[in-house]
């Protein structure tokens, strides 16, 4: 049976877009290279936590079906690519998941077909990367199918921004390819944005995250200075938001976390090497949110030495060890490197986390605190990383002997301290 859409990486971006799809009443297949994803999808269950099981059920009874068989694209009207785009061991960008799954689109594709690529990636790669490996079908892009880029703008854990809510931007290779994809996007997303090519569209998705990567330097780095000059800086921001024109405002953390923050910016500066010169901006923003995770270690030592106590052989509970809050995703989280940290000078570090029941830091189990209240009254240091909405900050406080909020929320108290 002839698909209208498959869509090949059934995670945090492909999943919610076929849901989306089944729910206009398109003819949707997922491919995806690992068999448990298949499986669980196969049984009804999700894997993922902004698509609820119930929601996978009515996805299967709308007819979608997931597989590992790549020969599902040799009857698809339209593929669209969003698989992940990783960073290599040297940091620069690694396309080998995107190159996999164009040469499988490559040895299935027909005349028609339209193809687009979400995956995140810098300027140039629909044209320079993907269009060759699809051209080794024989067929032409542009003539013989339509290519196309359109960046996912996924935010896990929004409750008011989805697939369907949020514009689409789109940019073909040519104006066809452009006007195939805003019609095939068209039928389950409220608007869509032409883009004036592919290199627009790859390029507006990295604006984006490294305008919030850069501003999020900016504030970390106010943090440091704010604290050696006794300012809390977090008034100052409130004090800034006032302002009703000419202002966004951005608070400072224990890092960037995600797959959107960290990496893609880093995409950006790659393709800026190439043409001879850094990105100045971006890469001293790495440096800065890089170097997030062992000031908040070099601030907890400072804590317990006020208090008569050493890092080495605290107790130090973690509070929150996902990206971002309420979500449970753990990707790029700047937990990691702060237990990485804290385990290297000898501190025993414990975590609580509502979303996330068993944790690790370069393949070591890092102890589980189930029951919270005991917990920050056994530690010796607790540590706010992320501000889950579950989290009584009043009792946080009233238990915890003392208290680093790296989020800026939690009440003045003697042994509380911000970041």
């Amino acid at each position: 049976m002839r698909s209208d859409l498959v869509v090949i990486g059934l995670g945090y971006v492909g999943l919610p877009l076929a849901l989306e799809a089944c729910r206009s009443g398109l003819t949707v297949t997922g491919l995806d290279r690992d068999a448990e994803t298949v499986a669980r999808l196969t049984a009804g269950t999700s894997h993922i936590g902004d698509v609820a099981d119930d929601e996978v059920a009515a996805m299967r009874a709308a007819g979608f079906t997931a597989t590992a068989d790549e020969g599902v694209l040799a009857d698809a009207a339209a593929v669209v690519v969003c698989v992940p785009t990783p960073l290599s061991a040297h940091s620069g960008p690694d396309l080998a998941m995107v190159e996999a799954a164009c040469a499988a689109v490559s040895r299935q594709l027909r005349p028609g077909t339209l193809v687009v690529l979400e995956s995140t990636t810098y300027p140039g790669t629909t044209d320079e990367v993907v269009r060759p490996i699809l051209e080794r079908s024989g067929l032409r892009a542009g003539t013989d199918f339509h290519l196309a880029f359109s960046p996912e703008r996924v935010d896990p854990g929004n409750k008011h921004f989805g697939i369907k809510n949020t514009p689409k931007i789109v940019g073909g290779y040519t104006p066809d390819c452009t006007a195939a994809a805003c019609a095939l996007y068209g039928k389950f997303v409220d608007t869509v944005v032409q883009a004036g090519g592919t290199r627009e569209a790859e390029m507006a998705k990295l604006i984006e995250n490294t305008y919030r990567h850069v501003n999020i330097a900016l504030v970390n780095e106010m943090a440091v200075f704010c604290h050696e000059l006794g300012i809390d800086l977090w008034d100052a921001i409130a004090c800034a938001s006032t302002k009703p024109f000419g202002f966004q405002a951005f608070r400072p953390g224990p890092g960037v976390g995600g797959h959107c923050i960290p990496i893609d910016p880093n995409y950006l500066a790659h393709k800026v090497r190439t043409l001879g010169y850094p990105f100045r901006m971006v890469e001293l923003a790495q440096e800065i949110n890089t170097r997030m995770p062992r000031y908040v270690v070099e601030r907890a030592q400072q804590l317990l030495d006020r208090a008569g106590k050493t890092l080495s052989g605290a107790r130090v509970l973690l509070l929150g060890v996902t990206y971002k809050a309420d979500v449970a995703d753990q990707r790029e989280t700047s937990a990691r490197p702060v237990a990485r940290r804290l385990r290297a000078l000898g501190a025993h570090v414990a975590f609580h986390d509502p979303y996330v029941s068993q944790w690790e830091v370069d393949g070591a189990a890092v102890s589980a605190a189930p029951d919270l209240p005991q917990a920050l009254m056994e530690a010796d240091l607790v540590i706010l990383l992320q501000q889950h909405r579950c989290y009584d900050l009043d009792e946080i406080a009233h238990h915890a002997p003392l208290l680093l909020d790296t989020r800026g929320t939690a009440p003045a108290r003697a042994h509380v301290e911000l970041l």
